[in-house]
């Protein structure tokens, strides 16, 4: 196993997670660059969301686009039990579990990812896919 490359991705996640929330969250958002996002989305990227939707690269980052500013500063995301999970060669799937506090409600998703080698992206890796499902439902 390539410890450089979990380390690698791992950093990733937290990184692209703090970026949401500065993203979303309105007081932070004029300060947020959004070239990063789209750098470390790569090619042929697939998402399938805790609903079940599969999106592909440009649906993801236009939803994320469009998504600018849009929470309160009690919005929060911290990332909780971050795993390797399989790697071969330049590529590598990932575990976590990702918690949101949106709009004073909590929630929770178990996350796979599968992130590839770049040398042109901030961490050193993409995202390539990503599948996201609801541990605790959030309340309507």
């Amino acid at each position: 196993m390539d410890d450089r490359l979990f380390s690698q991705a791992s950093t990733e996640v937290v990184a692209l997670h703090r970026f949401f929330v500065d993203w979303f969250v309105a007081s932070r958002a004029d300060k947020v660059d959004f070239g990063r996002f789209e750098a470390v989305m790569g090619e042929g990227l697939t998402m399938i969301a805790p609903g079940g939707q599969i999106l592909d690269r440009d649906a993801v980052i236009d939803h994320v686009r469009s998504s600018r500013a849009t929470c309160d500063d009690g919005f929060a995301i911290s990332i909780e039990d971050i795993k390797p999970g399989w790697q071969d060669g330049d590529t590598i799937v990932v575990l976590y579990v990702e918690a949101q506090l949106r709009a004073g409600k909590h929630s929770r998703r178990r996350s796979s990812a599968v992130f590839t080698t770049s040398s042109s992206a901030p961490n050193g890796v993409q995202w390539r896919h990503l599948h996201e499902t609801w541990l605790q439902v959030p309340e309507h």
